[in-house]
């Protein structure tokens, strides 16, 4: 059975594999935490498909056409019929289908979070998904610095705190999952999280005369993450040597920070590798009783 992977999400505080039945078109999911990954890649490096688009009241729904993906891990067809297509734009066009109004006419909060590398991002989260964001994006540490009236205005906070501020607002899933195989001193990600958040608070004070009273309110809270994230930050850990998006695969996952995992394969079980799984985002594959070999003299690549 081929399955294209949508990825890993967290919608229930607990890490899943979203994947589609290429034959049925079913959507469902698997759990990532504590079970073994056994899969191979069913194509040529390079190779994605479509994962199809979200409905209006955010449920997954399957490319129809099974297509090959053209933009991203998009096909031509999914990407026009997506109603959030244009919701990180919004606040630059004045206007706002009806699909999407009850998605961005709702409160908003703005958040800055902080990597294992050390990285600093500004992001937006809508009221529902105010938690499952950062899990999602694979923050180790978080800090809310604002809630917004509505999705339009906290996208012109966001775009002031990167102009302003200087952070970013994207931050490549490869960096996420490479700081997780160096120490982490979780202290000093605190301080940086914590200097990045003041500093985009004083932003946020310096904008008010340009908002009503009703468009934001500075906020000081901190982000709670994922319960048993301690264990990914403890003993030592190495990077996966192979590419997770080709060939085939056995892991045993002990923990997962957003889209990366650590893991054990059986060829060399008291080494914990970190595995990065968005790469397997739009490619088929196919679950068995597979399992990862290792690269001959593994120890001269790292």
């Amino acid at each position: 059975m081929a399955l294209v992977v949508r990825g890993v999400g967290w919608p229930r505080g607990e890490p899943l594999l979203g994947v589609t039945d290429t034959d049925t078109g079913e959507v469902t999911s698997r759990p990532v935490l504590s079970s073994a990954l056994r899969y191979r890649a069913l194509d040529a490096p390079g190779v994605l498909w479509c994962i199809g688009r979200r409905a209006e009241d955010g449920r997954p729904v399957a490319c129809p056409n099974g297509a090959r993906a053209t933009s991203g891990v998009h096909c031509d067809a999914c990407v026009a019929a997506d109603p959030y297509r244009f919701v990180h734009i919004v606040h630059r066009q004045g206007f706002l289908s009806k699909g999407l109004e009850s998605v961005v006419m709702q409160p908003h909060w703005l958040y800055v979070a902080t990597f294992a590398d050390g990285t600093d991002k500004v992001g937006t989260a809508a009221d529902p998904r105010k938690w499952g964001r950062l899990t999602e994006q694979g923050a180790v540490v978080g800090r809310y610095v604002a809630r917004a009236v509505d999705g339009r205005v906290v996208r012109h906070l966001e775009d002031a705190m990167t102009d302003t501020a200087g952070l970013r607002q994207a931050v490549r899933a490869a960096v996420k999952a490479a700081g997780l195989t160096r120490p982490i001193d979780l202290a000093r990600l605190d301080r940086s999280n914590a200097d990045a958040a003041t500093l985009a608070r004083e932003v946020l004070a310096d904008l008010g005369p340009d908002f009503s009273d009703d468009d934001f309110r500075v906020v000081d809270e901190q982000w709670e993450p994922p319960a048993g994230r301690e264990a990914a930050f403890t003993g030592r850990r190495t990077a996966y040597p192979l590419d997770t998006a080709v060939g085939a695969h056995g892991l045993t996952v002990q923990w997962c920070i957003g889209s990366a995992v650590g893991a054990t394969v059986s060829e060399d079980p008291d080494s914990l590798y970190v595995a990065d799984l968005s790469r397997l985002r739009g490619r088929r594959i196919e679950w068995g009783e597979f399992d990862t070999a290792l690269p001959a003299m593994q120890e001269a690549l790292f």
